[in-house]
């Protein structure tokens, strides 16, 4: 776990917002308004406990994911590369009055991510949309 690092202390909702991305480009947020780290939520037509559940789901399929946190409107994952196990900072806050599930991706260590952290969320957004 060389490169696992340790686990960010600002997570979590507050005031209905997840954190901040850093300046750095490897992580996105759909709270973000700059175009570098923002995209677009999970958006549902189920009930919101069906939306969350799907979600929950969709990470425990995925491989190298360890679900740290959960409550009714809000899961927090880790995820970790297989060749030299980074860990990166997954996050689902539900907001009911929207119908969507807001997301933020962040690498813990380093500063360029090649997109990983896009594709992971766009991979369970396509698997997400298909439910």
């Amino acid at each position: 776990m060389a490169f696992a690092g340790k686990r960010p202390n600002n997570l979590g909702v507050h005031d209905g917002k997840l954190a901040p991305c850093p300046n750095s480009p490897n992580c996105v947020s759909s709270q973000s308004s700059d175009a570098v780290h923002q995209i677009a939520p999970l958006t549902f037509t189920s009930r919101p406990e069906e939306a969350i559940a799907a979600v929950k789901g969709i990470i425990q399929s995925l491989p190298r994911t360890k679900i740290i946190t959960e409550s009714d409107d809000y899961l927090y994952a880790e995820f970790k590369s297989a060749l030299l196990g980074f860990v990166d900072d997954v996050e689902f806050y539900l907001d009911r009055n929207t119908n969507t599930i807001q997301v933020r991706s962040a690498s813990r260590l380093g500063y360029g991510d090649l997109g990983v952290n896009r594709q992971r969320i766009e991979a369970i957004r396509a698997k997400f949309n298909q439910i």
